[in-house]
């Protein structure tokens, strides 16, 4: 396992921690209502549509990991390395699918969600999605807007600008936000960051159990 891994495991006390509090902080139901909103197996378009974002490259097998996150949840952020280790590990074979899923309690949430769509319109969705987990210390928890700072790592990452403040404008890159969040309510997510594996809601309490249930999935 790398040392990148071992380092997050350090953190992943917090990470269990933090999707407790933000579960509670976020407002909503203790747990989803049962029936309809259950997922309906991997192939559920609630967990994967025709425009969700893919990182990487689709993966040779039939496995899927989907997260709906916040990029300014700090268990996502606790999360984000133990993933990118993953995508590292399985690439080629397992397909890793992120799901905008902004929290009401933070107040840039929505914001860098718009400005990762906006930047994935131009074909540099990890770009801005790694800049802002690996920078989210220095902007989290902030009540105050943040879209020159959103802007700044999008001259950084190369975009064109016009078509980026265009996009990040848009009620199109909004309502493209908001169809994610919508999907993830439809399905009972309440905190996140929220994992499907093949159509089943995940729950780690580790950096193993992601390694464990994966390579599982793929010897089935």
């Amino acid at each position: 396992m790398s040392t990148q891994v071992r380092v997050a495991l350090l953190i992943a006390g917090a990470f269990v921690i933090a999707i407790g509090g933000l579960l509670f902080w976020a407002g909503r139901d203790d747990a989803a209502e049962p029936g309809s909103d259950a997922p309906g197996g991997a192939a559920d378009p609630r967990l994967v549509r025709e425009d969700s974002r893919i990182m990487g490259e689709e993966g040779s097998s039939d496995v899927v990991l989907v997260e709906f996150l916040d990029f300014e949840c700090e268990a996502c952020g606790a999360a984000y390395p133990i993933i990118e280790d993953l995508r590292e590990e399985y690439a080629g074979e397992v397909t890793f699918v992120a799901r905008y899923f902004p929290l009401p309690g933070h107040f840039n949430s929505e914001r860098a969600a718009r400005a990762v769509e906006s930047a994935a319109r131009q074909g540099k969705f990890e770009e801005m999605y790694q800049r802002m987990f690996e920078t989210q210390s220095s902007w989290g928890e902030q009540q105050e807007p943040l879209d020159d700072l959103f802007r700044e790592y999008a001259v950084e990452i190369g975009l064109d600008m016009d078509q980026y403040d265009a996009d990040y404008a848009s009620d199109e890159v909004a309502d493209r936000v908001q169809r994610d969040v919508a999907d993830g309510t439809d399905l009972g997510v309440q905190g996140t960051p929220t994992f499907y594996l093949n159509g089943e809601l995940f729950e780690p309490t580790s950096a193993e159990d992601f390694n464990t249930a994966i390579d599982d999935a793929l010897n089935q």
